[in-house]
């Protein structure tokens, strides 16, 4: 990363939570639903990025086969140790097999 993105982002960074504490509560009620969204849209995003991302490229391998799996133990309602060992169930099998 070069020093000027760095700065740049930096600065805008900034940007934002000066724009916000100058703002104070004025936005908030009209805000307060997509902020109540951010956390799961942040997690969301993690999880994909730790999934199919491998450096610069993106992969399918066991790992996405898991969350897979554990995406469908969600949708069937499963507790979230339930989810867990699933996904790592799958994940390992998965290695183990290919």
């Amino acid at each position: 990363m070069s020093w000027t993105a760095l700065v740049v982002l930096s600065a805008g960074a900034y940007s934002f939570k000066l724009a916000g504490v100058v703002a104070g509560d004025r936005f908030a009620d009209r805000l307060a639903p997509v902020t109540a969204l951010l956390p799961a849209a942040l997690f969301s995003a993690l999880i994909v990025t730790m999934t199919m991302a491998d450096g610069p490229s993106l992969v399918v391998d066991p790992r996405l086969i898991g969350v897979t799996a554990g995406m469908l133990a969600v949708i069937w309602r499963a507790p979230m140790v339930v989810v867990i060992l699933v996904a790592m169930t799958v994940t390992a099998l998965v290695r183990v097999v290919g």
